[in-house]
């Protein structure tokens, strides 16, 4: 438990942003989970679907929930699987 003051509004302020930020997190977690069973199936548009997934991981980063990086290798290997789906 906190000791201090400052601690104990701390843990407060880290409550608040984790229960903001965890439905993005979930947005964007199926958001990919949508992406690969689409590929496994080789059923639908994949890039439309894969085009929605960026787009959702794109609103996360200008949210500042996920980092700019971390989006780009997301959307990055997600384009991959949709070319190598698509080509084969």
């Amino acid at each position: 438990m906190a000791n201090t003051k400052t601690a104990k509004k701390m843990i407060r302020v880290h409550d608040r942003r984790r229960t903001r930020n965890q439905p993005v997190r979930t947005a964007v977690k199926s958001a990919f989970k949508k992406a690969d069973t689409a590929l496994e199936q080789k059923g639908g548009d994949l890039a439309a679907v894969a085009k929605e997934a960026a787009s959702i991981i794109d609103k996360a980063v200008s949210k500042g929930v996920i980092h700019k990086n971390k989006a780009a290798r997301k959307k990055s290997r997600l384009d991959k699987k949709v070319f190598a789906a698509s080509k084969g």
